[in-house]
């Protein structure tokens, strides 16, 4: 098979994939090698200082011995398949980076011949690049579960980031559309590349030029629809990652219909929960930076997110107790919870107060959202002039401005609306 029939192939069986950021690394270019990566990063193909970074994102091979039901690249499933060479990933890898295509690789494969075997040509794939083509640019490897603990070591020492899809939110599901694949074969690799990153950690604390592993961190996605699972419980699964794996994210991925199989939703009409999907992340991110808890966003009364509003501004409408804010003496933690501001918005708040008391207007400036922030705080003691609360009225308010963001989702949700 030609080369470009086998990338053709490989990364349109990668597509699926979600978990494919670079962040939280910088390493200069050296001495008779090739590229560099900063601690910038990117989500998708664009980075956090507005740079567009383009990673080549490949199977190694989708040639699988399991048989998930949700998995295009399934044993089961008739489409063409091809493996490269660990030589020719490496060469087309260095051509593109020349050519200016890309500037890192995002390295996956299916499971052909044991997790050991298709662990070991990740490796040698990534060896070839560091060691003889000298490529210092960003690499983020997908870890096997069930691989031999000192391949995922060599492994994490060659790549800047690990990542192990836990795939489906419960174990019943696993179970049930993997039938080759268990929970703990999943956990027992996040939890080798957490214990690696903090010895890595700790040996460079004391030898400056130690090697690293996993520098930049592991993470892992999920697929969202495919099972019957509430938000509560994968948010709850969330934040327990967060907590005993210590990851740099968790990807939620809308389940997209590549399966006839009675387990799934029918396929004919199965819409992917796109929605959902932004929900979760919006979720995630009060997780991960406005200190909330998976508790107190969904419980046993809302298990799942009401999809006209976005997760924060729900939990202020269930939570009205918690409100009018005071802004002139609320701290950090308190104004983190109104809906409008956000992390930089509350830290200017804090500067900007302490030359003198703030007003609406002043707000405004700071970057703060009045047209969601007004009906949950005060200034001086006084809400905005002429402005009426009730909490049918602000919902009403607030479904409004989510609605030119939503124009491209479910209409069955969006229907909502009306």
């Amino acid at each position: 098979m030609e080369l470009l029939d086998k990338l053709t192939i490989l990364a349109d069986a990668a597509k699926y994939d979600a978990a494919c950021t670079s962040s939280g690394l910088d390493r200069s270019a050296r001495p008779g090698g090739v590229g560099s990566t900063m601690a910038a990063g990117c989500c998708h193909t664009f980075s956090a200082d507005g740079r567009c970074v383009t990673l080549l994102k490949v199977l190694l091979t989708n040639r699988c011995a399991y048989d998930c039901a949700y998995c295009v690249n399934r044993r089961s499933n008739d489409l063409p398949r091809a493996a490269f060479t660990p030589r020719e990933l490496a060469e087309l890898t260095i051509a593109f980076y020349r050519r200016n295509y890309i500037e890192g690789l995002f390295l996956s494969s299916a499971v052909w011949g044991g997790p050991d075997r298709t662990t070991e040509a990740m490796i040698e794939t990534l060896r070839l690049l560091r060691e003889e083509y000298g490529f210092y640019g960003y690499i983020h490897a997908k870890a096997i579960p069930g691989a031999d603990p000192l391949l995922t070591r060599r492994l994490g020492l060659l790549a800047d980031r690990l990542s192990v899809n836990i795939e489906l939110p419960s174990e019943a599901s696993l179970s049930r559309l993997c039938p080759d694949k268990e929970k703990g074969a999943i956990l027992a690799p996040m939890a080798q590349i957490r214990d690696g990153i903090r010895e890595s950690r700790g040996e460079l604390a004391k030898y400056r030029h130690a090697p690293r592993f996993a520098p930049a961190g592991q993470s892992t996605q999920m697929i969202i629809g495919a099972t019957p699972e509430s938000d509560r419980h994968i948010l709850t699964l969330t934040q327990a990652l967060y907590d005993k794996y210590k990851l740099k994210r968790v990807f939620y991925s809308a389940y997209m219909p590549v399966s006839d199989s009675a387990l799934l939703p029918a396929r004919a009409d199965f819409k992917p929960p796109l929605l959902r999907e932004h929900r979760l992340y919006q979720a995630d991110w009060l997780l991960r930076f406005y200190h909330f808890r998976a508790e107190e966003l969904l419980d046993d009364t809302a298990p799942n997110f009401d999809p006209r509003v976005d997760p924060k501004c729900s939990w202020a409408l269930r939570h009205l107790e918690f409100f009018p804010v005071e802004v002139n003496r609320a701290d950090y933690e308190t104004l983190l919870r109104v809906p409008g501001i956000g992390v930089r918005s509350a830290r200017r708040i804090l500067t900007a107060r302490r030359v003198g008391p703030l007003t609406f207007s002043g707000l405004k400036t700071l970057g703060v959202v009045l047209k969601r922030a007004q009906y949950f705080l005060t200034c001086s003691g006084r809400m905005l002039e002429g402005l009426r609360v009730n909490p049918d009225g602000v919902l009403r308010h607030l479904v409004a401005l989510e609605r030119p963001a939503l124009a491209g989702h479910e209409p069955e949700q969006l229907s909502l609306f009306n």
